[in-house]
């Protein structure tokens, strides 16, 4: 593999890394919606603010989410709706590996 690819491969593998968290994901699920204030956002995952503004700021970083101020809130929005697939097809995977292992629970049981 060459310099470019590998910097691209290491590229995706920081954006998935962005979504790698409970919280994070709570975070796109709810913003798939629309734009929504730091507040909301912080009631919606059940986190202190600080914690939910690391995730944030961790999201900012790798283009996932976007901010804007609107007085003294701060807005999130999805920069890219399209992660919002990428989590749909983790949900498939995830349904599809647990039907198996109910199927071969009903078979052993």
């Amino acid at each position: 593999m060459d310099a470019d690819t590998r910097k691209f491969y290491e590229l995706k593998a920081e954006l998935i890394q962005a979504t790698a968290h409970p919280i994070r994901l709570a975070i796109v699920d709810f913003l798939v919606d629309g734009e929504q204030c730091v507040c909301d956002i912080t009631d919606h995952v059940a986190a202190q603010r600080s914690n939910v503004s690391r995730h944030l700021s961790v999201m900012l970083k790798a283009g996932i989410v976007e901010s804007r101020k609107d007085g003294l809130r701060m807005i999130y929005s999805l920069k890219t709706p399209c992660i919002a697939k990428l989590l749909g097809c983790v949900e498939d995977a995830l349904k599809e590996r647990m039907e198996s292992q109910v199927k071969l629970f009903r078979k052993l049981c």
